[in-house]
């Protein structure tokens, strides 16, 4: 059992949410229960603990790396809608564009991103390696493949010049023992214990990882 389960385990790290930004994560449980019936995205116990599980573990994104207004981020595999769905929650301002392989999750997506007004969410029913050609500020993604397929996906499409504390590039959320992933990357990237971001239980072992050009 998780040590908080509902909104308040959110609201307990952050305590700068708007009436808007509150109302549109009190409405995910309703409707991912919703979807899920209909297109399984993501598992029952998962679905007990969205808020830590899926919520949270998104916004570790946000704690490690500010972004701001006007930056374009694109979501690798964005599958049920996560890191790309809190994050466009978290940050109004900034665009989104959430890619996928996999259509009818991109369905899951698009209609949670409506049923709550989220206009800063786009989606595109894609492999991130054939992307039509455009510029983002960073890209994140969580648990889709390795680091360095990710980074190679990527790297084509980030913008060189720096846009926040940390230098554009990619950003993941990723567990377990890391070392032969990240050696055979060939990159140096930062990690960061999300269980030292936000000490829940579920995050032992998890990771923000942060690769830049």
């Amino acid at each position: 059992m998780e040590k908080q389960a509902g909104l308040e385990v959110i609201l307990n790290y952050f305590d700068d949410f708007s009436a808007q930004q509150i109302d549109q994560l009190k409405q995910l449980p309703e409707l991912y229960q919703h979807w899920n019936e209909q297109i399984n995205v993501i598992s029952r116990k998962d679905i007990d603990e969205l808020y830590v599980r899926h919520v949270l573990h998104s916004l570790s994104i946000a704690a490690v790396c500010p972004f701001n207004p006007g930056m374009r981020i694109v979501d690798i595999g964005t599958g049920g809608g996560f890191p790309g769905i809190p994050l466009a929650i978290f940050y109004p301002g900034v665009d989104f564009l959430l890619v996928d392989s996999i259509g009818k999750k991109l369905k899951v997506v698009q209609g949670v991103a409506e049923s709550i007004g989220l206009r800063n969410v786009k989606v595109l029913h894609s492999r991130m390696e054939e992307l039509p050609q455009q510029e983002f500020d960073f890209a994140v993604s969580r648990a889709v493949a390795p680091l360095k397929d990710l980074w190679r996906w990527c790297r084509p499409y980030i913008k060189k010049r720096k846009s926040t504390e940390l230098a554009n590039g990619l950003i993941c959320l990723k567990g377990g023992d890391l070392a032969q992933e990240i050696s055979e990357s060939g990159l140096r990237p930062s990690l960061w214990p999300v269980d030292q971001i936000f000490p829940e239980p579920h995050f032992a072992d998890k990771y923000v990882v942060w690769a830049g050009k």
